[in-house]
């Protein structure tokens, strides 16, 4: 019983990981605690499951999911982190939880509080170990979610956005100094964390086949918290390495 709630917790955090990854996009590079994130969680789960429901190919839904999410993202940054970037960080903070009861709400009007069941579209098929079971669609959004965070290190490390988007992290005046044009870099970087919450609230979908107007605010705060022990553990490993 224990082995098959550790083998369900890892396949669940396949899709914590895509949410922590856009909090420490936001946390690590702007310092700021982007309270909308839960919020374009659930929009990209519901504009997938409306998208279904009227009849489109699942491409055109998850695209549509992943526009929307850019989309809100940008907004986030226009509305909320631009207009207030010099205030405490408490500021834009405030802005973005705002935008999270206007994203709940906005859902509500549209498609109504209730719990919908996302259709199915990967083959109902688990794997077996002995007494541990585990489903093929939650395997796949775990492989999934590694392959997108292995290529977010990659670029972030290799292209030149990556390196403009560490030296902002390191010391925004430094950046500008050298030529980074921040005002550039910022928006992507909301759009960037926007879409890897969109693909994680896609994934959830596909893999628990359900979807509300509330399916981000769990997830959220167990995002923030896949996100802090993620950092207390590289920063123990690297205080261990130095002695």
């Amino acid at each position: 019983m224990i082995a098959q709630q550790i083998v369900n917790g890892l396949m669940l955090g396949g899709v914590y990981v895509m949410i922590a990854v856009a909090f420490t996009l936001a946390i690590g590079v702007l310092n700021f605690l982007n309270f909308s994130i839960p919020g374009i969680f659930m929009i990209a789960g519901m504009v997938s499951w409306a998208a279904l429901k009227s009849g489109q190919h699942w491409l055109l839904a998850f695209g549509l999911a992943l526009v929307a999410s850019a989309i809100i993202g940008l907004s986030v940054y226009l509305l909320t982190y631009r207009p207030s970037s010099d205030s405490d960080p408490e500021v834009p903070l405030v802005s973005s939880l705002g935008f999270l009861v206007l994203l709940e709400n906005l859902v509500v009007l549209w498609l109504g509080s209730d719990q919908q069941s996302f259709p199915a579209l990967i083959a109902d098929f688990n794997f077996r170990a002995g007494s541990i079971i585990v489903g093929g669609a939650q395997a796949l959004s775990l492989a999934l979610s590694l392959a997108f965070v292995i290529a977010l290190s990659i670029s972030l490390h290799v292209t030149n956005l990556g390196r403009q988007v560490r030296a902002i992290a390191e010391s925004r005046r430094t950046a500008l100094v050298l030529g980074v044009n921040v005002g550039s870099v910022v928006p992507r970087v909301f759009v960037l964390g926007a879409v890897f919450t969109g693909i994680g609230g896609i994934l959830f979908a596909i893999s628990y086949l359900q979807v509300s107007s509330t399916m981000g605010e769990s997830i959220g705060f167990k995002g923030i918290s896949a996100m802090i022990i993620g950092a207390w553990a590289i920063f123990g490993a690297r205080s261990l390495a130095g002695f």
